[in-house]
């Protein structure tokens, strides 16, 4: 008979409890029986998983990689990987995730993880291929075509990328980021109706799409209608306060509309996001000085034209090499 301190009884009671999302509980029995039976392999795997799920990244690192070398399957390395990425730890979780990915070639969820470290890499190439075979595993995804139009959107690529969210489109319609993607490559080719229609189609289903209310906050702009493109950088600003565009645009609009004091916040912080954009610099400085605040406009201003002198330079540089 097994006693209340056996490492079977502790592992199962521990089991018991991630599954009803009492993480913290289970840590503490796993670690009991580590005590008990030290190096336990089986109680190792389980805590690196508790430690994960509890979303205790930096603790659960050394148990999983420890995992993963003692016991190199599909779950262990994928489970590696997926830590690292949590730790923004992006080559090494790229290894494991190649590696788990090799072991399990159409498992969709390892496949996205590994596309998305490749986009946060800026390693376009890889993100391509692996985006590719996810399609391959599923050619209906409409999940792997928008992330591979994001791909090739950030490779500049845009006829590609408008062909894989047209086939996102046809794969689901309501797939988030569908409308966005295209709406943003029509708004890279000045084609604002069609940006706009595509724009609007995204926030009837998900309206809190950060990149949907800031583009078309700028349709709005352009069309001469300040007073509902504030709205919308401030929607954007609202889902993400570090979205610089969003907050360059609130700025121009609070100060297209007379509003230079409430211009300024929006704008420092832009200007802090982004401290090489002249636009911002040269709008803040505009706010400041509206509100009196002239030394500091004047400042801003200078450093606007520093910047845009600097990068006159590397530009002339260039064509002379």
């Amino acid at each position: 008979m097994l006693s209340p301190n056996s490492v079977e009884i502790l592992n199962d009671l521990a089991i018991s409890l991630v599954n009803q999302a009492r993480v913290d509980e289970a840590i503490e029995l796993y670690r009991r029986a580590l005590k008990i039976k030290p190096g336990d392999s089986i109680t190792t795997r389980n805590l690196a998983v508790a430690y994960f799920r509890g979303h205790y990244y930096e603790k659960a690192r050394p148990l999983v990689e420890q995992v993963a070398r003692d016991q190199p399957n599909f779950q262990s390395l994928d489970l590696a990987g997926l830590t690292l990425f949590a730790l923004d730890q992006y080559r090494p979780a790229a290894e494991y995730l190649e590696r788990a990915s090799a072991l399990q070639p159409r498992d969709l969820a390892t496949l996205n993880a590994l596309g998305n470290i490749y986009l946060r890499l800026h390693d376009y190439a890889k993100a391509t291929d692996v985006f590719a075979r996810m399609l391959k595993a599923d050619p209906n995804s409409a999940e792997a075509h928008v992330l591979m139009g994001m791909a090739y959107d950030k490779m500049s690529r845009n006829d590609d990328a408008l062909a894989e969210y047209q086939a996102a489109e046809r794969a689901d319609p309501k797939f988030p980021g569908v409308h966005s993607g295209l709406g943003l490559i029509y708004w890279k080719q000045s084609k604002y109706a069609e940006a706009k229609r595509e724009f609007e189609a995204e926030l009837s289903r998900y309206p809190n799409s950060p990149v949907s209310l800031c583009l078309l906050g700028q349709i709005l702009q352009r069309e001469g209608n300040p007073s509902a493109a504030r709205d919308y950088y401030q929607a954007a600003v609202n889902t993400n306060p570090n979205y610089q565009e969003a907050l360059f645009g609130l700025g121009q609009t609070e100060l297209a509309l007379n509003n230079p004091s409430a211009a300024i916040a929006p704008l420092q912080k832009a200007v802090k996001l982004n401290p090489n954009s002249v636009q911002a610099h040269f709008v803040l400085g505009t706010a400041l000085k509206k509100v009196g605040r002239t030394r500091e406009a004047l400042a801003e201003q200078r450093t606007a034209e520093q910047i845009q002198a600097a990068q006159r330079a590397r530009e002339a540089e260039k064509l002379n090499r």
